[in-house]
């Protein structure tokens, strides 16, 4: 089996490179031209797949590369992925999550419709919520130029898939979060402020909302959800998540205790992290993906954070340098 990942540099894209290669997949990771490539998560896989240059704003690029490849299977995990820099960014964010989406599909179709497509949804596409919790059924409501432009590739992956049978399909994946998680998102923030406080590297940690609540789980367990999609003999959408929502707030609670400190003498509220609109409360309905899946996640919410500050305590101490820790 033959699989190309976009995005295989980012947090999914390296855990899902992981997955297929344990299942004896040969794996293609389609990463865009930079003066600075930012390989970091995928540097233990060099030597075991290739790396291929295309751009989901290039049409032929994409066509080549299946064309050259002709892959069992893509993943689409390619995208503007902050949310908040959307609103920096709104047209870039439409050309890579919307009509990028378009010409992954388009290049599919012209090289070979038997190329199983996954793409990647997301839970920001329920923005302000309709019911609680989101299922697949649930309307979408966005709140942000992301949540909209993934609502067009939501979409128009089930218009491809209904107007020229391709096996296309969307996880709609409620937040996931590891060790691998982009310093900029926030339990990612979280964790490496901890560490970097526990070891008197800072003195406190700026925070936006700490009562937007969501439906966090383990990167790991996603991307399995995303290969089992694929294997399906009739293609359909998923809602993938834990079913369990938590505040930012358990997120610092859960992280500071993890290394006996009291938040409360470290976290700052800053009025400029605040979003201009809202995703107030994401909580998933997997039990789809339970029954017809077999998925289910494998770590929970307090096990996922301890991981993540103990790795990013590990990441930091090892650091020239670095001071000791605050005692517990």
């Amino acid at each position: 089996m033959r699989a190309i990942i976009t995005g295989i540099t980012g947090q999914d894209g390296s855990y899902l490179a992981e997955l297929l290669l344990e299942k004896g997949y040969e794996v293609v990771g389609v990463v865009r031209r930079a003066s600075a490539p930012n390989f970091w998560r995928v540097e233990h896989l060099i030597g075991r797949l290739q790396l291929r240059t295309a751009d989901l704003l290039d049409q032929l690029s994409l066509i080549r590369v299946l064309d050259e490849i002709r892959p069992h299977e893509l993943y689409n995990l390619a995208a503007m992925s902050f949310v908040p820099a959307s609103w920096d960014q709104p047209m870039l964010t439409g050309e890579f999550n919307a009509q990028g989406v378009t010409r992954v599909l388009e290049a599919v179709r012209q090289v070979d419709p038997k190329i199983r497509v996954y793409q990647a949804s997301s839970s920001e596409m329920f923005g302000k919520v309709r019911e609680v919790p989101q299922n697949e059924l649930t309307p979408f409501y966005p709140r942000s130029p992301y949540g909209v432009a993934k609502v067009f590739g939501h979409y128009i992956t089930v218009n491809y898939r209904e107007s020229y049978n391709l096996f296309a399909v969307s996880g709609i994946l409620f937040n996931h979060e590891s060790p691998r998680r982009g310093l900029e998102f926030v339990t990612r923030k979280v964790t490496d402020g901890v560490a970097r406080i526990k070891l008197r590297l800072a003195d406190h940690l700026a925070l936006g909302n700490l009562h937007a609540h969501r439906d966090w789980g383990y990167a790991g367990d996603y991307v399995r959800a995303m290969w089992l999609m694929l294997q399906q003999d009739e293609p359909d959408d998923f809602v993938v998540a834990t079913g369990l929502s938590h505040a930012v707030r358990d997120v610092v609670d859960v992280a500071f205790g993890h290394v006996g400190l009291d938040w409360q003498k470290f976290v700052r509220v800053d009025q400029k992290l605040l979003r201009p609109a809202e995703v107030d409360h994401l909580i998933g309905d997997a039990s789809k993906a339970r029954r017809v899946l077999g998925w289910a996640p494998s770590l929970d919410f307090d096990q996922l954070i301890r991981m993540m500050v103990d790795a990013d305590l590990e990441r930091l101490a090892a650091t020239p340098g670095v001071p000791a820790a605050i005692p517990s």
